[in-house]
């Protein structure tokens, strides 16, 4: 895929994402996607493969929210199966606090699906308004 074809990818998955619309995001993993988060919190590391990105970071995430999170995009620049995005990120937590999060993505994209996503972001707002992880057996 072409660079502007990988953007408008990108362009897709934060259309439904800053309307708290997830799905768009979901479908575009590849099934041997690889998402890395950049830092020393509980939530850092590699999780290997869409199932467990799901079972491991996704689902223990969005039970600690107590509305709809909602990822804006703020830019991106796309070359070639990269595209590097910056958005921010904002949802109310099951205990009252609000987790409002930049966030910069690297991704890579191969064969219109989402291959690599390496995050960094605010790991100590992190660490204040999420608790550790809780993968269900």
């Amino acid at each position: 895929m072409s660079a502007t074809e990988n953007r408008k990818l990108i362009e897709d998955i934060f259309a439904g994402l800053e309307k708290g619309d997830g799905a768009a995001f979901v479908r575009s993993l590849a099934d041997d996607f690889c998402w890395t988060i950049i830092g020393n919190t509980a939530w850092s590391g590699t999780y290997s493969g869409k199932a467990a990105v799901r079972r491991e970071l996704l689902d223990p995430l969005f039970a600690q929210f107590a509305d709809q999170y909602v990822n804006r995009l703020v830019g991106l620049i796309a070359e070639g199966d990269r595209v590097a995005v910056e958005c921010r990120g904002r949802v109310t937590t099951k205990e009252g606090k609000v987790y409002s999060n930049t966030y910069c993505w690297v991704c890579r994209i191969e064969n219109g699906k989402l291959k690599e996503l390496l995050e960094y972001m605010d790991t100590a707002h992190l660490n204040e308004a999420l608790q550790p992880p809780k993968v269900a057996a």
